[in-house]
């Protein structure tokens, strides 16, 4: 079947018709078969403008919320760029069409290995995933021009915070488990950060030693 209609009206429908105009995450968008990454079941609804289960209490964010975060780290291309939470790994498709580099950490091995595979069907190289504690971040692979969260928090992990290279934006869920604020963080100096927030939302919960604790989910 060919799902290349229905990514246009989705980018054009539920993408652009939003005011995100970013020609890089528009075309990424257009690029990225998001049908691969549901399951087989709800491939029917893809390109619908909500979000899907994937398994393991966890979703994939609808088309617009994952363009907007992205265009919210305002990328130019050539970037590193560390994404908390690959979950079904579209949002890491996407990222990795636009980036040069992108390490992404997520907690369950069920979905990091499905994520992987389909990453490289796709031919996504460009990318790495690590199984951990995803509020730690990647230490050694440090610092990242960007940092993209994909579970709401209580709070910002100072982890990421630390990793963030000066100039760099971190796009972050912030609040309670029933809802959050996307806030956009820039490192504008080594010690100095500016805060902005975005738009309001609902993510999964950011599980670990600096998020939530599976005891409270």
């Amino acid at each position: 079947m060919d799902f290349s209609i229905a990514r246009r009206r989705m980018v054009e429908s539920q993408i652009r018709a939003r005011g995100i105009v970013d020609p890089l995450v528009l075309d990424a968008m257009l690029q990225v078969p998001r049908h691969r990454f549901v399951e087989e079941a709800l491939t029917g609804q893809a390109y619908t403008d909500f979000s899907l289960p994937i398994g393991d209490k966890q979703t994939i964010s609808q088309p617009y919320i994952v363009a907007a975060m992205t265009a919210a780290l305002e990328l130019s291309g050539g970037e590193k760029v560390l994404e908390i939470g690959t979950g079904s790994g579209y949002q890491t498709a996407i990222l990795s069409r636009i980036a040069s580099r992108v390490f992404s950490v997520e907690r369950i091995s069920t979905l990091a290995r499905r994520a992987r595979r389909i990453l490289d069907e796709l031919g996504c190289s460009n990318v790495n995933i690590r199984l951990c504690d995803g509020t730690l971040g990647w230490r050694e692979a440090a610092p990242f021009d960007h940092i993209i969260v994909t579970a709401g928090a209580p709070a910002v992990p100072a982890e990421y915070l630390a990793q963030l290279a000066p100039g760099g934006r971190l796009v972050i869920p912030i609040g309670a488990r029933e809802g959050q604020i996307l806030r956009r963080i820039t490192r504008t100096d080594q010690d100095d950060y500016s805060e902005e927030d975005l738009f309001d939302c609902r993510f999964v919960p950011l599980i670990g030693h600096s998020g939530w604790s599976a005891q409270e989910i």
